[in-house]
């Protein structure tokens, strides 16, 4: 491996390592750093983690502050409901598509697992579902947006999951939400089996009106 190939590599693995940080709310929001403890924290040279910045901060994960430092994306009403209805749309196109290719593979296993996780939180009052359940949630969001076919839609997607990501980690999980949840996936499910796109997109608004409603920014 040559120099400039090595440079690239960890460029690439500094990136992965932030998303990682805050995917799982390592970097949290609204926070204040500088470079220098970004750094430490990654474990990746400056040059490195100064691109995956750029990267970020084109994605409105994080702003670069001059002579301040990095701050991370703040879960604001605004950007919780804008981020929210844009994956609304996505996911109903999602569905919509599925529906008309009849690409529903992997339906049952969805099911079983979001019926699995209500059960649990249903029989559960400690504190360790949250990030089984936000991973579970996530699966049916992957799966809608896995219809869309479209490679430039999915990259917009997948940055806004990691908006949603930092949104997500700014307040805990609670059971009585995972619940919810759950229940509001399988109507969307149930919707996609009977091969009803309307009555999945239908689905799906109303999930994403309760989840502003419990972000209290409906």
């Amino acid at each position: 491996m040559n120099k400039t190939q090595d440079v690239q590599l960890q460029a690439d693995q500094a990136q992965e390592a932030l998303w990682t940080a805050l995917r799982s709310g390592k970097l949290r929001d609204g926070q204040f750093l500088s470079m220098s403890q970004l750094v430490e924290i990654l474990e990746f040279p400056l040059a490195a983690v100064r691109e995956a910045v750029k990267q970020a901060s084109s994605l409105g994960l994080l702003d670069t502050l001059p002579k301040r430092g990095i701050k991370v994306m703040e879960a604001r009403p605004e950007t919780i409901r804008d981020c929210l209805d844009f994956r609304m749309v996505l996911d109903q196109e999602g569905a919509r598509r599925r529906v008309s290719n009849g690409a529903l593979s992997g339906l049952e296993a969805l099911r079983d697992r979001h019926q699995t996780m209500r059960e649990n939180a249903q029989a559960s009052s400690g504190n360790d579902l949250p990030p089984q359940a936000i991973e579970v949630d996530l699966s049916l969001h992957d799966f809608l947006a896995g219809g869309l076919g479209n490679s430039q839609l999915e990259a917009a997607y997948s940055a806004n999951r990691m908006r949603i990501a930092i949104i997500q980690n700014a307040r805990p999980f609670l059971q009585v939400r995972i619940v919810s949840a759950m229940e509001e996936h399988l109507a969307v499910i149930e919707a996609l089996e009977r091969g009803d796109g309307d009555g999945a997109a239908d689905a799906i608004r109303h999930h994403c009106e309760q989840t502003l409603r419990w972000w209290g920014v409906a």
